[in-house]
């Protein structure tokens, strides 16, 4: 068994970023795995000061809902990124997010996979292809860790639109697989 962190990250209630999420933990819980889910709706992450204080003490300065979100990060073996794609790149809140995760990089952090759930209303296979590319280079910064998959559901706008759209049984699958 698994501890895995999904991070819902966009603002939208029942969006389908979040939608793609959900159906991740669905499928890593029917496979026995711990699944703890956490949307950054309602929930207050400030930007980094790059004061690189927690590089020394292992704890932002800045005391917010990162803290948790930090902690919960660096005893999870897995992680969980869902974000709609704004502009062909990764949400704000996901991007503030994984800056303020700082602190992990000099802990004895746990996760060794990363998944990267994306949802945009461009649909062709490209529009992703930015954000992967950033959380590559978050990765990039843990030498242990690696992007294990990405699941991309193109070609939806309102939250939540379409219920039936194959890339939600593809995140069912690979939280499956974990």
């Amino acid at each position: 068994m698994k501890k895995i962190l999904i991070v819902s990250t966009s603002p939208r209630k029942n969006s389908n970023s979040e939608s793609l999420a959900l159906a991740f933990a669905e499928g890593a819980k029917a496979a026995g795995h711990e699944v703890d889910f956490v949307s950054l709706r309602g929930k207050t992450v400030n930007f980094c000061r790059g004061c690189f204080v927690c590089q020394e003490k292992q704890r932002c300065v800045i005391h917010d809902d990162a803290d948790e979100l930090c902690r919960k990060a660096l005893q999870a073996d897995v992680l969980v990124f869902a974000t709609p794609i704004y502009y062909y790149e990764m949400s704000g809140q996901l991007k503030t997010l994984l800056d303020r995760f700082n602190p992990l990089f000099p802990s004895d952090y746990a996760f060794r996979d990363v998944y990267l759930l994306t949802a945009a209303a461009e649909d062709e296979s490209h529009v992703p292809a930015r954000a992967v590319s950033g959380v590559e280079g978050w990765i990039a910064c843990f030498e242990r860790a690696r992007l294990a998959g990405s699941v991309f559901m193109g070609g939806v706008t309102g939250a939540g639109e379409n219920p039936t759209h194959p890339a939600l049984e593809e995140a069912r699958r690979m939280g499956q697989s974990v």
